[in-house]
């Protein structure tokens, strides 16, 4: 970078010209991606809203903002033209009060529901009071002789994060299913302000666990694009290296919930036994298994603590062992029937929705931050053909990670030559001054996706930090691939997905 670069904000705009110019910009023949609609509530009671598009011909993000006032929290709902807004809108309603009128569907998404009467509380009584069902609760669509909403969740067997999924159905089909992930809501966005970068960053590692690595990089890019940092070459290695060892973790991390579905109880023993090995090799790297404490705003804290020869020998014994049972379990034809035709998610509402990650590559739509924006090494790396496929079901989307597990060690093989012709003086970080003000986003490309930050700084603290991981973005899609699919497929999906509840509850 030759100085500083916020992401291009648009003066802002009265409500009316804002919606307009929004609907705009995300329809027609080369529309922009929207790629969120975020909120900030002022002491005066107001809500600025900044919806993010990234134009297909920019460099830069897009920000579109408005003010809504204290009095009137309310506008036309965008969701009924701009279907991807629906989540964020039911978000901005949960945190800020805002009102979308004409909006599909406003129960609670990130907070809980707000009546005492609609949930038991424990602790009350030894024999608490029969509870007689609210259909308030628990709303009904699904009409029909024999249809019944199964509560499935939010505590659910095995080690699984906290969800709860409301299915309607006539006994076996899943004609219908709400999802409401506020049990997982932890206020990271307010975890965040008055910061200071260093303090802030410890946050970001621990916004998704399976991402640390991805929601660093996204918070620094956005203060070194504000700052104008370029950060030494030897650091961008060191941040690529990272983020395709957190790549290939969670990718066997899927697999082995998919075969676990499937009952193969070796394969997902042998991925369960990759992954661990994937993640102690990053712990002997950095000294955290998640690669907490590895980004810095401005570079990294220090090189691997293993040399580049080393880490190939590690990485050589890994692809072998991997690509060998990744074979043997694609090779069998009980796991591949539980995954073809499975879930499949329509490419037009793919590209439509602008799915991420590996969801959007197996249906078409494959918005990668590696690609399109480069960031860290990326720009000089040999990336290789983008990973995607078309036909959108459970098996492409698996397809679509087996590929980037290849290209992620070939990537790692690259990264570490590099490292062995980069002289260990060269400087690893470039202080951050320590009075930034303005507003920038960030991004990078987390295994499930993009993750996206905007953040604004006043006198070197943080004022405002709303992350979005793909998990948000993605998972309401689930909605969409249960057309045609039975209870027992719903394992296969959710894991296909291998997004992170703690993601989407932020």
């Amino acid at each position: 970078m030759t100085g500083p670069r916020e992401a291009f904000t648009v003066p802002r705009q009265d409500l009316p010209a804002w919606r307009t110019r929004l609907l705009e910009l995300t329809s027609g023949t080369d529309p922009a991606r929207f790629a969120g609609l975020f909120g900030s509530a002022a002491a005066d009671g107001s809500v600025r809203l900044a919806a993010v598009l990234f134009p297909s011909q920019a460099e830069e993000p897009l920000i579109l903002e408005t003010l809504l006032p204290a009095a009137d929290l309310s506008y036309e709902t965008l969701s009924l033209r701009l279907p991807a807004a629906f989540w964020y809108e039911r978000a901005l309603h949960d945190l800020f009060g805002v009102e979308p009128t004409d909006h599909p569907r406003l129960d609670p998404l990130l907070l809980p529901l707000t009546d005492p009467a609609h949930t038991p509380l424990p602790g009350k009584a030894r024999r608490p009071e029969p509870l007689t069902p609210e259909e308030s609760a628990i709303p009904r669509t699904v009409l029909g002789p024999g249809v019944f909403t199964i509560a499935h969740g939010p505590v659910r067997s095995g080690v699984l994060e906290s969800v709860e999924y409301l299915v309607e159905t006539p006994g076996e089909d899943i004609p219908r299913i709400q999802i409401r992930v506020f049990h997982k809501h932890r206020g990271v966005s307010k975890s965040f302000e008055q910061r200071p970068l260093e303090d802030a960053v410890l946050v970001a590692e621990r916004v998704e666990g399976i991402a640390s690595i991805a929601h660093a990089l996204a918070f620094c890019h956005a203060v070194e694009r504000l700052a104008g940092i370029d950060v030494p070459w030897a650091a961008r290695l060191v941040r690529s290296l990272h983020a395709e060892l957190e790549r290939i973790a969670h990718h066997l991390d899927v697999m082995v919930k998919l075969t676990e579905a499937a009952g193969l109880a070796v394969a997902t023993a042998r991925f369960g036994l990759h992954k661990e090995r994937v993640l102690r090799l990053v712990g002997r790297l950095c000294g955290s298994r998640f690669g907490r404490g590895v980004v810095v705003p401005g570079g990294v804290h220090e090189l691997p603590a293993l040399g580049p020869r080393e880490i190939d020998r590690e990485l050589a014994r890994l692809h072998r062992d991997i690509t060998s049972d990744g074979r043997a379990a694609m090779a069998t034809p009980s796991f591949l029937d539980r995954l073809r035709t499975t879930g499949p998610l329509d490419p037009l509402l793919a590209r439509a929705h602008g799915a991420l990650g590996p969801v959007g590559k197996a249906s078409g739509s494959a918005p990668d931050g590696r690609y399109e924006r480069p960031y860290d090494a990326y720009p000089s790396l040999g990336l290789g053909p983008l990973p995607e496929d078309t036909s959108g079901d459970a098996l492409a989307r698996t397809q679509v990670r087996w590929a980037e597990i290849e290209q992620s060690f070939r990537l790692l093989r690259q990264i570490t030559e590099e490292l062995r012709e980069t002289p260990d003086t060269d400087a690893l970080a470039v202080p951050a001054p320590g009075d930034l003000n303005g507003e920038a986003a960030g991004w990078a490309e987390a295994p499930q996706g993009e993750v996206l930050y905007l953040v604004r700084f006043e006198n070197g603290r943080v004022a405002r930090c709303v992350p979005r991981s793909a998990s948000f973005h993605n998972l309401v899609l689930l909605h969409e691939v249960f057309a045609g699919d039975i209870l027992t497929d719903f394992p296969f999906i959710e894991a296909s997905f291998g997004l992170s509840i703690a993601g989407v509850a932020l």
